[in-house]
């Protein structure tokens, strides 16, 4: 069985380029495949191997005190689900062009997934306001699955999402608002900027849907989880579909 990591975290880099540089010393030492993309706000990783790569990678990653207490979601598969290493520097580990929205100055509220699941059993915060589950992803991976009655986005690319929730402003009045997205940077950038329009009572879902999937399940969730891969999509055990069936693991 392959193991694979999806991780990210938001702290400023000084020197991104030798960060690549280092890492994919790493990655190529232990047959890893998959990406990473790193930026001066931060590292976006996902990687796919070896247990006894994976392992390693990490804890040299860990070595790194910026990267110390970075979260690793990891899931198994039959099969290795990427083609090659790709290991970039970019402007940002995701483009959203929104300066307001750079998480490694300063984090929106994070909502655990168990508190998410609890509001969404008793239909409302603790306060008492309704809840507005904001899905951040594009049509296309929203098309597989998301939080049930959770307000979906005609966009295609993250850079679209300011315009579409600007267009339902007062959907978010007197709510709740919690985004979410695949693994947590998507959600983590909206809710900043949308903080910084003037929408106070919103929070990122810690983790994003993998990180629900992990620490909670399918409660509340319909459908799969996109991913970037050869899988396509995860169940809420987050396993892979393959022909119409589960794929097991070990």
């Amino acid at each position: 069985m392959i193991l694979n990591i999806a991780a990210y975290q938001f702290v400023s880099i000084d020197a991104p380029d030798s960060l690549a540089a280092h890492l994919r010393g790493i990655a190529e030492a232990h047959a890893l495949l998959g990406s990473v993309l790193i930026a001066h706000e931060g590292i976006n990783v996902f990687l796919a191997g070896s247990d006894r790569g994976i392992e390693s990678f990490v804890d040299r990653l860990r070595n790194d005190p910026r990267f110390a207490a970075i979260v690793i979601k990891r899931s198994r598969s039959a099969s290795q689900p990427f083609a090659r290493l790709k290991i970039k520097v970019k402007a940002e580990i995701i483009s959203f062009r929104q300066p307001e929205s750079t998480p490694s100055t300063g984090r929106a509220r994070a909502l655990a997934p168990a508190e998410l699941a609890r509001w969404i059993a008793q239909g409302q915060d603790d306060q008492g306001n309704r809840l507005v589950l904001l899905d951040t992803r594009n049509r296309q991976e929203v098309a597989y699955g998301s939080f049930a009655g959770a307000m979906t986005l005609p966009i295609d690319k993250f850079t679209d999402l300011p315009q579409a929730v600007s267009e339902q402003r007062d959907a978010f009045d007197g709510a709740a608002v919690v985004s979410f997205c695949t693994g947590g940077i998507r959600c983590e950038k909206a809710a900043l900027w949308m903080k910084a329009e003037g929408i106070d009572n919103v929070y990122q879902l810690d983790g994003g849907i993998l990180g629900y999937f992990e620490q909670v399940g399918g409660f509340g969730y319909e459908g799969r989880c996109f991913v970037f891969d050869e899988r396509i999509a995860l169940d809420s055990e987050l396993k892979p579909i393959v022909g119409g069936q589960v794929e097991l693991s070990d």
